[in-house]
């Protein structure tokens, strides 16, 4: 094997080596901005956790439902509109839904 083709194919497995290792680090960046709010997502497209029975995302059994949770943009949760929630907007934490 000559030393010019080991020495490039080295540093190409290095750099795939470290642009993997950062990816985990920039979703984390992505997601330390964004934050849960019960009560905001539609049927079937909450992020996780909707309840006993349930498996996790994409299982909220009605609009709004009250423990169920979508990611939003941090700071927007209490803002966001909830047709189910006592103060109709999304909650930080999952609540009773009252009849809409």
């Amino acid at each position: 094997m000559n030393k010019p083709m080991t020495a490039a194919a080295l540093a190409l497995a290095f750099g795939a080596a470290m642009t993997v290792a950062a990816m985990p680090a920039a979703a984390q960046d992505k997601m330390s901005e964004k934050e849960k709010c019960f009560g905001v997502a539609l049927k079937g497209k909450n992020d996780c956790k909707a309840g006993a029975g349930t498996s996790c995302a994409g299982t909220s059994k009605i609009d709004n439902q009250g423990n169920s949770w979508s990611f939003v943009p941090k700071g927007t949760c209490e803002k966001t509109a909830s047709k189910t929630s006592p103060t109709g907007f999304g909650q930080a934490n999952e609540f009773m839904e009252k009849k809409v």
